[in-house]
């Protein structure tokens, strides 16, 4: 008699644990973002497992075999999507050219200094910088007019504010419509045009989930607008392959470069944890004409963001 309280209570835990982990994962099933809190919780999917295996433990110790059940299936999902999302395959022809790519959030300009760093010690050949206002434009452009004699800009304050900076001839775009600047260009690399555009979607914040779905949207609709061309993306996109509105990216045939290289659930946010424990909300993605042979996330001081950069390479369609 004196254990059936105990387990209803273990019963009680588990099933609490499970309800709002399984709305998530079902929702992650149905390839739907849902309602707060939904999308928040999407981009720690992986993280998902702990309160998911503590759900069972006290199923199990409960005796609640429905609930064991339901636990198991759900932990049999969570460890099927943990696997990267959508095809990849390598292009045809010959590699043409290799090029590296650097993209880092330096948070209202307060990572100015250190992303300076960061750039004169990795030598990418162009640099995405998200959240690069008045002051961080003026400091990367004077600091580095002969190493990167283009640029392409939105220029605006605080998080508004974006830039990218290029070894390559940069024939400027229009760009992404956004809240936050996404600038664009049409880069000349040793003779083969490639695409450039800077991702800076608004957060999935509860009151501006719509708003978030619509810029993902509208970066979805740059990168299907011309599948000829060569293509980078890169950014903070303020989501993960988790999410269904960057997933819809991804289907535009674009492929995530730090997938290329190994790094699928590698962190990029928040910095201060994201060696323990984050989302990796920062990426590089590429069109089909790309390879990729290497990827890393650098520590930025003063940022939240860790730095991604990559190495790729653009071949030639077969």
């Amino acid at each position: 008699m004196n254990r059936r309280p105990g387990r209803r209570f273990g019963a009680w835990c588990a099933g609490l644990l499970l309800a709002p982990v399984g709305v998530v994962v079902g929702c992650r099933v149905a390839d739907t973002d849902g309602v707060t809190p939904v999308p928040q919780l999407l981009a720690f999917l992986p993280w998902l497992l702990v309160p998911t295996g503590v759900a069972l433990l006290c199923a199990l110790l409960a005796r609640w075999w429905p609930g064991l059940v339901c636990g198991v299936a759900v932990l049999g999902l969570l460890a099927w999507y943990l696997e990267p999302y959508g095809r990849t395959s390598e292009p045809d022809g010959p590699a043409l050219v290799t090029l590296r790519v650097l993209t880092s959030n330096v948070q209202f300009g307060r990572g100015t200094p250190a992303l300076a760093l960061r750039i004169r010690d990795r030598r990418p050949d162009v640099v995405f910088v998200e959240e690069c206002e008045y002051t961080c434009q003026a400091t990367l452009e004077a600091g580095f007019a002969t190493a990167y004699p283009y640029r392409q800009a939105v220029r605006a304050a605080g998080s508004h504010g974006s830039l990218i900076l290029s070894r390559f001839p940069l024939r400027p775009t229009a760009g992404v419509r956004g809240t936050m600047g996404m600038p664009g260009a049409v880069a000349d690399v040793q003779g083969h045009p490639v695409r450039l555009q800077l991702a800076h979607p608004m957060p999935p914040l509860p009151e501006q989930l719509g708003l978030w779905r619509r810029e993902l949207g509208r970066l979805r609709a740059f990168a299907a607008a011309d599948p000829r061309t060569p293509t980078v993306l890169a950014g903070d996109f303020n989501a993960t392959q988790d999410h269904a509105a960057f997933r819809r990216i991804l289907d535009t045939g674009l492929t995530d470069a730090a997938r290329l290289a190994g790094h699928d659930r590698a962190a990029s946010w928040p910095a201060r944890t994201a060696s323990v424990v984050g989302a990796q909300i920062d990426h590089v993605l590429v069109s089909p004409d790309f390879t990729a042979t290497g990827a890393r996330f650098l520590r930025v001081a003063g940022s939240d963001h860790r730095a991604l950069v990559v190495d790729i390479a653009l071949h030639q369609r077969g």
